[in-house]
Protein backbone atom coordinates (compact mmCIF):
# COMPACT_ATOMS: atom_id res chain seq x y z
CA UNK A 1 0.00 0.00 0.00
CA UNK A 2 1.27 3.58 -0.99
CA UNK A 3 0.97 6.37 1.30
CA UNK A 4 -1.42 8.31 -1.47
CA UNK A 5 -4.09 5.57 -1.43
CA UNK A 6 -6.72 5.42 0.90
CA UNK A 7 -6.56 2.74 3.79
CA UNK A 8 -8.81 -0.44 2.13
CA UNK A 9 -11.47 -1.01 5.51
CA UNK A 10 -12.81 -4.23 3.83
CA UNK A 11 -15.85 -2.53 2.49
CA UNK A 12 -16.58 -2.58 -1.66
CA UNK A 13 -16.66 -0.02 -3.86
CA UNK A 14 -19.81 1.67 -4.36
CA UNK A 15 -21.77 0.70 -7.67
CA UNK A 16 -21.06 2.45 -10.89
CA UNK A 17 -23.96 5.12 -11.76
CA UNK A 18 -26.96 3.77 -14.43
CA UNK A 19 -26.87 4.29 -17.69
CA UNK A 20 -28.89 6.78 -19.71
CA UNK A 21 -31.13 4.47 -20.73
CA UNK A 22 -32.09 3.43 -17.57
CA UNK A 23 -34.55 6.12 -17.19
CA UNK A 24 -37.71 5.88 -15.32
CA UNK A 25 -40.25 7.49 -17.82
CA UNK A 26 -40.89 4.45 -19.76
CA UNK A 27 -40.31 4.38 -23.70
CA UNK A 28 -42.26 3.61 -26.63
CA UNK A 29 -43.43 0.99 -28.34
CA UNK A 30 -43.68 -0.42 -32.22
CA UNK A 31 -45.93 1.29 -34.60
CA UNK A 32 -48.19 -1.12 -35.16
CA UNK A 33 -48.31 -0.71 -38.87
CA UNK A 34 -44.23 -0.69 -39.32
CA UNK A 35 -44.03 -4.51 -40.12
CA UNK A 36 -46.46 -4.23 -42.90
CA UNK A 37 -45.62 -1.34 -44.21
CA UNK A 38 -41.73 -3.18 -44.45
CA UNK A 39 -43.40 -5.98 -45.83
CA UNK A 40 -45.75 -3.84 -48.53
CA UNK A 41 -42.71 -2.44 -49.53
CA UNK A 42 -40.70 -5.47 -49.95
CA UNK A 43 -43.26 -7.58 -51.85
CA UNK A 44 -44.10 -4.12 -54.07
CA UNK A 45 -40.22 -4.20 -55.23
CA UNK A 46 -40.16 -7.92 -55.88
CA UNK A 47 -43.63 -8.98 -56.99
CA UNK A 48 -46.40 -6.88 -57.19
CA UNK A 49 -46.24 -2.98 -57.91
CA UNK A 50 -49.53 -1.58 -56.19
CA UNK A 51 -48.26 -3.13 -53.15
CA UNK A 52 -45.39 -0.31 -53.36
CA UNK A 53 -48.20 2.32 -53.62
CA UNK A 54 -49.32 1.34 -50.22
CA UNK A 55 -46.66 0.97 -48.87
CA UNK A 56 -45.70 4.99 -49.47
CA UNK A 57 -49.12 6.01 -48.37
CA UNK A 58 -49.04 3.92 -45.25
CA UNK A 59 -45.46 4.69 -44.93
CA UNK A 60 -46.28 8.89 -45.24
CA UNK A 61 -49.22 8.19 -42.40
CA UNK A 62 -46.88 6.83 -39.82
CA UNK A 63 -43.79 9.00 -40.65
CA UNK A 64 -46.49 11.26 -39.59
CA UNK A 65 -48.05 9.94 -36.88
CA UNK A 66 -43.85 9.30 -35.49
CA UNK A 67 -43.00 12.54 -35.76
CA UNK A 68 -45.87 13.87 -33.78
CA UNK A 69 -45.27 11.95 -31.01
CA UNK A 70 -41.44 11.07 -31.04
CA UNK A 71 -41.36 8.67 -27.40
CA UNK A 72 -44.82 6.89 -28.80
CA UNK A 73 -42.44 4.89 -31.34
CA UNK A 74 -39.47 2.98 -31.72
CA UNK A 75 -39.49 1.94 -35.16
CA UNK A 76 -39.01 4.73 -37.15
CA UNK A 77 -36.58 2.87 -39.35
CA UNK A 78 -38.65 0.24 -40.25
CA UNK A 79 -41.39 2.34 -41.71
CA UNK A 80 -39.27 4.62 -43.15
CA UNK A 81 -37.02 1.48 -44.85
CA UNK A 82 -40.55 0.35 -46.44
CA UNK A 83 -41.79 3.42 -47.32
CA UNK A 84 -38.47 3.73 -49.31
CA UNK A 85 -39.11 0.02 -50.52
CA UNK A 86 -42.34 1.46 -51.93
CA UNK A 87 -41.27 4.75 -53.46
CA UNK A 88 -38.77 2.95 -55.43
CA UNK A 89 -41.31 -0.04 -56.56
CA UNK A 90 -43.93 2.72 -57.09
CA UNK A 91 -41.58 4.39 -59.22
CA UNK A 92 -40.52 1.02 -61.24
CA UNK A 93 -43.83 0.38 -61.71
CA UNK A 94 -44.45 3.98 -63.61
CA UNK A 95 -40.98 3.39 -65.41
CA UNK A 96 -42.37 -0.11 -66.72
CA UNK A 97 -45.36 1.33 -67.94
CA UNK A 98 -44.00 3.82 -70.09
CA UNK A 99 -41.27 1.75 -71.56
CA UNK A 100 -43.90 -1.15 -72.44
CA UNK A 101 -46.27 1.55 -73.38
CA UNK A 102 -43.49 3.28 -76.04
CA UNK A 103 -42.82 -0.87 -77.43
CA UNK A 104 -46.44 -0.91 -78.11
CA UNK A 105 -47.17 2.09 -79.90
CA UNK A 106 -43.15 1.26 -82.05
CA UNK A 107 -45.16 -1.89 -82.86
CA UNK A 108 -48.07 -0.33 -83.93
CA UNK A 109 -46.14 2.06 -86.10
CA UNK A 110 -44.05 -0.86 -87.88
CA UNK A 111 -47.32 -3.02 -88.87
Amino acid sequence: MSYNEPPNYGTPPPPAPGGYGAGGYGGGGDHPQGTTILILGILGLVCCGPLGIAAWVMGNKAIGEIDANPGAYTNRGTVNAGRICGMIASILMVVGIVVYGIIFIVALGNS
